[in-house]
């Protein structure tokens, strides 16, 4: 099996510096514009199947990458970017949301998750459960799969197959760049991260 781990384009709410989590935002020109280059440069690598998070701006992207292509898509719930409640919406650049955005990207072990929201724990579980289903899946096992998510969850993917789980250690990476690529083989069971972030623009 080999994955091919995909961020989203760019929306209006990341240009703006918004956050975003689980708000339905949909790409703008630029990030369709990523993921149609991202699209042209994956055009060689054949794909069997592609999950997708069922939020618009990560399905637009898996079909603008695809475009083309008569590829099964299947959407899944547990890859969906990170719920941050009643963050959503706001400024990252104006208090009080400054504050709570420098402890979840500098010091996420003190991340004050938002009632109704998601911690970072959380997170590391359902993406780390998604993982195993997929892994175990004796149907997959020789395909070639494009995921399509969003910047905290494909870092909660990428720290599960590295077994970086320590939440103080969650972004030790940094943030995916929109439609980066991170490429993973897997044999027997056991993953292996050959291409992080991969830039296909």
């Amino acid at each position: 099996m080999k994955l091919y781990l995909l961020r989203h384009g760019e929306t209006d709410w990341n240009k703006a510096r918004k956050i975003q989590g689980c708000t339905d935002i949909p790409l703008n020109d630029y990030g369709r514009e990523l993921a149609g280059q991202t699209g042209e440069g994956m055009k060689d690598i054949p794909i069997d199947l592609v999950i997708t998070s069922p939020l618009i701006r990560a399905k637009e992207t898996a079909q603008l990458v695809m475009q083309g292509r008569d590829v099964e898509v299947v959407e899944n719930p547990q890859i969906q970017e990170m719920n941050f409640g009643e963050y959503e919406g706001r400024p990252s650049d104006e208090e009080p949301t400054a504050s709570i955005l420098r402890a979840f990207f500098k010091n996420p072990g003190a991340y004050p998750p938002p009632k109704q929201g998601e911690s970072i724990p959380e997170l590391l579980e359902r993406t780390g459960d998604f993982l195993k289903e997929l892994f175990g899946n004796p149907k997959l096992q020789d395909k070639n799969i494009l995921v399509s998510t969003h910047g905290a969850a494909m870092t909660g993917l990428v720290n599960n197959i590295k077994g970086q789980l320590e939440v103080n250690d969650f972004w030790k990476m940094g943030v995916p760049p929109n439609c980066a690529v991170t490429i993973v083989s897997i044999e027997g069971g056991e993953a292996t991260i050959v291409e992080e972030n991969h830039i296909y623009y």
